[in-house]
């Protein structure tokens, strides 16, 4: 398949920031030269989701081999978000052990582009055009080389990490089945362009976990605007409940010197919620969380909106139904603090309970 897209280059200007370029290309040949891959794709394994054991590199398949890659079943492929530690969070190993725990056979890629993440955050959010690039590049080989079912490669990709795997979906010449984005980041996105950002269109199925909007557009840490089929808002989407200081500081003493480690969650944790609801999807099978349609976060807190009828609910995270409209179906859900998030329901769908009822 020919189509018209733009390949970005970076261009670092005088004051030391970086500014994507478009590199118009009409034909798909970039996307077998493999020779400009800076990104790495580890398999992570069960039993060491922790440790890169096993790279699979582009144009090389005897390293699909190597590390035992299954193409008779699904594929993940993990994107990380900015980081100022240069290192992979807490949260990568706990998401490749759920996913795991879900499909067992499942291959689950970690992607590292923490060379280009770990910069000023508009540098690593321009790259985030190269990262995709690879990304597409890579998805794009192991598939013709395995003859992989499209319909087999889900894309999960966190912060600046959603915005990677929304611009490798692009840019592949085939659509990739599922795109999930938590939290995609909103800051030098908010007003974007599709191509440069997650969008609808980026995948079969497109659905994003909004955690983190508080604040004005564009200076909120995740991306408020609808960028995909489904777009869920946990208790509003702005600030989730058990992430004020006070909870935070508490969670990070009882952990001691290991929890000095984890100072950063006073920032992260609204935003970090959205993995932790898609890993609580992954293994609490038997308490799942269920999301509302409804018009805004006002009427949904009025309680006006908990209807099931014409998929007006839906599961959130792993098992959700994929329900494509005309346009971005917004959905909203009140959660607990801790994992399972799921709250109790009175009735069939009928009435939520309020946040401090006890669960």
């Amino acid at each position: 398949m020919t189509s018209h897209i733009s390949v970005s280059a970076c261009v670092t200007t005088v004051n030391g920031s970086v500014t994507p370029t478009s590199l118009p290309v009409t034909t798909t040949e970039w996307l077998t030269d493999y020779t400009d891959i800076v990104s790495k794709f580890s398999l992570r394994s069960a039993d060491t989701p922790d440790d890169d054991m096993c790279y699979i590199v582009a144009g090389r398949p005897d390293t699909i081999q190597e590390c035992k890659f299954n193409a008779q079943t699904q594929t993940f492929v993990i994107i990380h978000g900015w980081t100022v530690t240069g290192m992979f969070e807490s949260w990568v190993p706990k998401l490749v052990s759920a996913l795991y725990e879900r499909v067992p056979n499942a291959n689950v890629i970690v992607v590292d582009w923490l060379t280009r993440a770990n910069q000023h955050y508009s540098t690593s959010a321009a790259y985030t055009k190269l990262a995709g690039r690879d990304v597409a590049k890579f998805v794009t080989w192991i598939q013709k080389e395995l003859q992989l079912p499209w319909d087999k490669i889900h894309l999960l990709g966190y912060s600046l990490g959603a915005h990677v795997a929304g611009i490798a979906g692009y840019l592949t010449d085939h659509k990739i089945s599922r795109i999930t984005g938590l939290d995609p980041a909103g800051p030098t996105f908010e007003h974007a362009e599709d191509q440069n950002t997650l969008s609808r269109d980026d995948a079969q199925f497109v659905d994003v976990l909004h955690t983190n909007t508080r604040g004005s557009p564009g200076r909120s840490i995740g991306i408020q605007k609808p960028v995909g089929h489904i777009d869920i808002y946990p208790n509003g989407g702005a600030f989730q409940p058990g992430c004020d200081i006070q909870n935070t500081l508490k969670g990070i003493a009882l952990e001691g010197l290991k929890g000095l480690q984890n100072m950063d969650q006073l920032v992260k944790c609204s935003h970090e919620r959205s993995i932790h609801l898609f890993i609580d999807s992954l293994l609490n099978t038997q308490q799942q969380s269920m999301a509302y349609r409804c018009n805004s976060r006002e009427s949904f807190n009025k309680g006006l909106c908990l209807s099931c009828r014409k998929n007006r609910c839906n599961k959130i995270g792993y098992n959700i139904n994929k329900v494509r409209t005309a346009r971005s179906a917004m959905m909203y859900l009140k959660t607990r603090e801790k994992m399972p998030y799921k709250g109790k329901h009175r009735g069939k769908c009928c009435l939520l309970l309020h946040f401090g009822d006890d669960f």
